[in-house]
């Protein structure tokens, strides 16, 4: 009787686990908002575009000053510039998910669903560009610099900053996402946006978590400090771009102080915690938030309390 041996099933990596979990997950559950959203529904005279508890005047003798119809156009450049820094945002994201595949064997799952995840955010920056052009307002162009800084940015290695920053980013407007989805005194559109947005970003933010985790016990102390210190110093930077000095001048205020304000505004900095409180949690328990010139950086973006 031949004996016949049976070839050892490959060992899946947790790496490669997660990547099929969220390919199916992607298979399963995606929007195509060309279809998914009704573009041509009027919009709403009645319904705000953020609310008004989230827009950075909020609470201050500026807020007070201005008239009832200045308030709304506010919270509206507001939303829309934080839309279209979330364009240039998932450029940088998509740049990296790039690097990523190139850097993998393509029939890896992990390779697999960063071109999965590339194409989300493809359509995700489609989404916002139409939605920016439904509000009727134009776009908030980042500063040349940090434009110029993106296409630098596939020169960057990959590593828990980058996954860092990208996670900050993505918590932070997902957190304010979650609570304009559902609530019903805020546009029909924007709702709808925010509600895609939630759904399929739920699994980018898995995929980055999961990286940082896996990458943080790898490194020296040397690297994983120099990593603390980039994303400690890129922090208050991505917080600032978000929202664009001329939302004020738009409704007739001095940019200049009207900025001045809004970040001593003790309201605007609560919403600012709020927004980041899931990342900030994260990012200390991973590691990435230690240490006293590290936190000094994080609490220059106003996500991190001085009580800790």
């Amino acid at each position: 009787m031949t004996e016949t041996s049976e070839v050892p099933a490959r060992r899946v990596s947790q790496r490669e686990k997660t990547a099929e979990r969220l390919l199916k997950s992607s298979a399963a559950r995606s929007y195509d908002p060309d279809v998914d959203i009704d573009w041509s529904a009027p919009v709403e005279p009645d319904k705000y575009y953020l609310p008004e508890h989230r827009v950075s005047l909020y609470g201050t003798e500026l807020w007070a000053q201005l008239t009832p119809e200045q308030r709304y156009e506010l919270g509206k450049h507001e939303i829309i510039s934080i839309t279209s820094f979330g364009i240039y945002s998932e450029v940088a994201l998509m740049h990296l998910l790039l690097k990523v595949v190139t850097q993998h064997d393509p029939t890896s799952r992990h390779a697999q669903y960063a071109l999965t995840e590339v194409a989300d955010e493809c359509r995700h920056s489609t989404m916002f560009g139409r939605g920016i052009e439904k509000s009727g307002l134009p776009v908030y162009r980042a500063p040349w610099w940090f434009r110029h800084l993106l296409n630098l940015s596939l020169l960057l290695p990959i590593g828990p900053a980058t996954y860092g920053g990208t996670l900050l980013v993505e918590e932070v407007t997902d957190r304010l996402q979650r609570e304009t989805m559902a609530d019903e005194t805020i546009q029909s559109t924007i709702r709808m946006i925010n509600k895609i947005h939630v759904l399929e970003e739920a699994r980018h933010i898995s995929f980055a978590r999961a990286e940082l985790n896996r990458m943080v016990p790898k490194m020296g102390r040397l690297e994983l400090a120099l990593n603390r210190v980039a994303l400690a110093a890129a922090a208050p930077f991505l917080v600032r771009l978000m929202l664009h000095p001329n939302v004020y001048r738009a409704v007739g205020l001095d940019p200049k102080e009207a900025r001045k304000v809004a970040r001593a505004n003790p309201q605007y900095q609560q919403s600012v915690r709020w927004m980041g409180e899931r990342i900030v949690g994260f990012l200390t328990e991973a590691g990435m938030i230690k240490g006293a010139v590290t936190k000094a950086l994080w609490r220059r973006s106003l996500l991190l309390g001085p009580e800790r």
